[in-house]
Formats: C-alpha cells, structure tokens, sequence
C-alpha cells in the first residue's frame, strides 16, 4: 500500500543514535520553492568496514518564460568512521552533458581533483571535514537549546571551505507537509568570501535526523521536507522563475550605453542584511552609515597598443589564464574558435572585441532551457544564454592569452520579454588589459544592447563554475535601487 505524502519514509537502517548501526540508511526530501513542488533530494549513508560514503542527489525543474529548465546534481564524499576525508564525486548535469569531478586525500594531506581532462592539487585545509565530519559534530554536541559551536566544512561543489555557525534553537511543532511534529530548530549560518553569507534554518528529529531545512534564496523559500520516496519522485508543480531574477529600476534609463557614469544609491531590503557590493576598475563604492552604498560605475576605455599574450606578473591576471572545468582554454575547439575569432590583430583590445563579436554572433539559439554550459559544450552546441556567452568569451580569451574572468551581477534592459526597466541577473566578462580590467558582455551585443555599459553592477568574478553565482543568488532579492544618476558624455 502506497504510504500517505506527509509520511516520513522509513530508513533501511536503524537510527543514527543506534549503537547497533546498520550500514546502509536513505532518506528521500521534496524540495519547494514559494510553496510549490520542484524537486526532490535523496541522502543515503553507507558503511563499509572502515569507511562512510554519504551522498546526496538533488534535481529541480523551473520555468524561464515557459521553458522548462532541470538541474540534477550529486555530490559524495568518503569518510572514515572517524571522520577523516578520503575522497568526493561530484556530478553535474546543468548543460548538455554531464560533468564529472573527483578527488581523493592522501596520507600527506594532498588532495587531487580531476574534472575532465583539467586537473589540479591542493593541500587539504587544516581543520576541516566533510559529511560524516559534520554529522559526528552533531552527533558529539546534541540539541540542547542554547548550544553553539563552528565548523570548516569544505565543500565538494565549491572546491573550497566554508565556515559554519551553528546555534541550537527550541524544540516546536513544526509542519512537515501536513503532519506535525515536533522538532529542535537548528540554524546554520554559512559564510566564505565567495558566497557571503547564508543563514538556513533546519528540524531535527530526537534522533538528530533532519526533517525540514528553509533557506532563502533570491528573495523566495526554498524549503527541504522529508517524505516517502513516490511523494519525493512524484509530478512537480511549474514555478516561473525569470521575475524572481530582475528587480526594478526606479525610473527608465533609456540609453545607457551612451552615458560616461551611473551613480546608484542601493540599500539594503531589511536592517540585518549586510550588503557586500566589490568595488573594482569599473565601480567604485561608498557606504555610508545607514547600511546605504552609493555605487558609481563607469567603464574603463580598454587602451590600445597592449599586445598578447599576456607576459605580466599580476597574480590575477595569471589566475585568470588558466584552464578551469567550465572555461576550457587548452581544449582544442577552443583554440580553434580563438584563432578564427582573433585573425591577424596583435592588439589586445582589438583581438577581446573581436571575440565578443565572434561569440555573440557564434551562439546562434539563445536558448533558455540550458541549465548551465561549459565552455566547450557551448562551442558545440551554439546554443546558451548570458552564462554560456560568458564562459564562451572567457575560454577564447584565455585560449589566446588574454587574462579573462567571469563576472556576475545584474544588468539594466529597457525591456526583455515581459519585464520592462528592470536590472536582471547575469553573466559577462571582464579582461585584463595594460592594467586595467575591461568589460565585454557578448550576450549584450548579440541581443542589440551595444555590449558592456554602465548598466551593469558586478557583484563576484570568478572562474565560471556554477558555484560562483552562488553570490549573485544569494545577493538578489537583498537590496533595492533607491535612485539613479546618470552622468553623460
């Protein structure tokens, strides 16, 4: 008989407070954004001998103006019983194809991760643990109210470490999709320079088994429930998501692309909210003592005469040359397309423009329905939207010597689709040119939009890995813009 959809599913094991462990345990969730139905989460725990293998796979499906998108994801890590790392998978299934990425932890502490044909090593941080690290913390510190302790989580997706606050809260009631229980509140507050700052509030069980998480994201809920498997796998419901991914300007800008500067004065949507906006070549900030920030962004003219391939020794124009799992450089049909797109230019500036044209002509389908592409998938499918002209545009200036980053933030459209005066979530480029870091935006260009303009506000750079728009997730939906001054020519 097909259990109710607010029953808990049975694990296939005994509980974690068992001292009689079994060695395999799975646990189903149903994910929900706005109260609707869009995905599910599977976590199962195995023990064998000496060893703990805890993976979670997660898929959600969301609407982008009717166009349905899916991500699925699973990540695994292997522990000792003791909590010692071992080793991580982690499989990405965001573009056309499926990324792969391993890593194993040796005696000496050396951790080396392949993804594809790019391969990297790292010393493991000091101090940090993964999965089955955590859970024997909350296992060692338990649920009495009032508790509080950190951990150095070092995440598989990111590649990097970071920092967890955690306090426990009060036993209550709480609803797990129709059935009350009554759980302990946990909230978590997770931080790294990349991300920022993240709060997540999650139930436990007596059994310090997690029933409920809620996180916000973008201005929306998204909650974690536990349920039985045929609920988890079930039909989803259809939430659309692009108006989550714009907020309003406070008046038409009209031409922005032709004004010198844009003053923006942003503030923060609730007074606990720290906003964190960068300040770079292209944007200067001041915050003011209210929590205000007065953003002032204005293009720096890429300089003429500068030749490549780059010879400098600025740290992050080299970091910025290097290959990554979602900018490509040294596979072949990158270089090929950066051949065809620079020509015979030994310009540096010249050869960068040239590549935006090239990329916002060379993507052909401005689809909607693609998760997320690395570069290499772009470049045979032609098909993406801003975050596939981007890491496009950054893999062929990488492959030519050009020192490119990924940038994202939000960006100013007169209108798109239905939205009208509004500044959007996106993805362009910035490259390193003399000393000074230039914008590009392909997807702009390609769109009629001129290309990089003052309408746009970075808020993170990085590689182009899906990780890096955690920032811009978590920062949308945290300010508004009060005002805007434009500054012509």
């Amino acid at each position: 008989m097909v259990k109710p959809a607010w029953q808990a599913e049975e694990s296939v094991s005994v509980k974690y407070g068992s001292e009689q462990a079994q060695p395999e345990e799975t646990e189903y969730f149903a994910l929900l954004m706005e109260g609707k139905k869009v995905g599910y989460a599977i976590q199962n725990r195995a023990v064998a001998g000496n060893k703990v293998t805890t993976s979670v796979e997660l898929k959600i499906t969301l609407s982008r103006i009717g166009v349905s998108v899916s991500v699925q994801t699973k990540a695994s890590t292997t522990e000792t019983i003791d909590g010692k790392p071992l080793g991580f998978e982690l499989e990405q299934a965001l573009g056309m194809m499926v990324t792969k990425t391993t890593g194993t932890v040796d005696e000496q502490g050396k951790v080396k991760v392949k993804t594809g044909q790019q391969q990297e090593e790292f010393d493991w941080p000091s101090g940090a643990v993964m999965s089955e690290g955590m859970r024997l913390l909350l296992l060692k510190h338990g649920l009495t109210e009032g508790t509080t302790y950190t951990v150095k989580l070092f995440d598989p997706s990111m590649m990097q470490v970071v920092d967890v606050e955690v306090k426990v809260g009060l036993k209550q009631n709480v609803d797990l999709l129709g059935r009350v229980v009554a759980l302990t509140e946990v909230q978590s507050n997770v931080s790294s320079a990349q991300i920022g700052a993240l709060v997540s509030t999650e139930y436990y069980d007596d059994n310090l088994r997690l029933q409920k998480s809620i996180t916000p994201v973008m201005g929306m809920t998204v909650e974690q429930v536990a349920c039985t498997k045929e609920f988890a796998l079930g039909e989803n419901d259809v939430l659309e998501v692009v108006d989550k991914m714009f907020m309003a300007s406070p008046e038409p800008l009209g031409d922005v692309g032709s004004v010198r500067s844009i003053t923006y004065y942003l503030s923060p949507v609730t007074d606990e909210v720290d906003l964190k906006i960068p300040s770079n070549d292209n944007q200067k900030v001041q915050r003011l003592s209210d929590g205000t920030i007065i953003l002032t962004v204005e293009p720096v003219a890429a300089p003429t005469g500068v030749r490549f391939p780059y010879k400098g020794n600025d740290p992050a124009a080299l970091k910025a040359l290097e290959p990554t799992r979602y900018v490509e450089s040294d596979q072949q049909v990158i270089i090929d397309l950066a051949r065809r797109a620079v020509g015979d230019t030994g310009d540096a500036a010249e050869a960068a423009r040239r590549i935006e044209a090239f990329v916002a002509d060379y993507v052909t389908d401005k689809s909607l329905s693609v998760g997320y592409a690395s570069a290499a998938e772009v470049a045979v499918s032609r098909q993406g939207d801003c975050s596939e002209h981007a890491v496009l545009t950054a893999g062929l200036c990488r492959a030519v010597g050009i020192p490119a980053q990924v940038v994202t933030g939000v960006a100013y459209v007169p209108r798109w689709r239905t939205v009208q005066d509004g500044f959007g979530g996106h993805a362009w480029v910035q490259v390193y040119l003399g000393d000074k870091w230039a914008g590009l935006d392909a997807a702009f260009k390609s769109a009629g939009l001129g290309g990089y303009d003052a309408g746009h506000i970075a808020l993170a750079v990085g590689n182009g890995n899906p990780e890096d728009f955690l920032n811009l997730v978590n920062t949308m939906g945290q300010f508004k813009i009060d005002k805007v001054t434009l500054n012509k020519r």
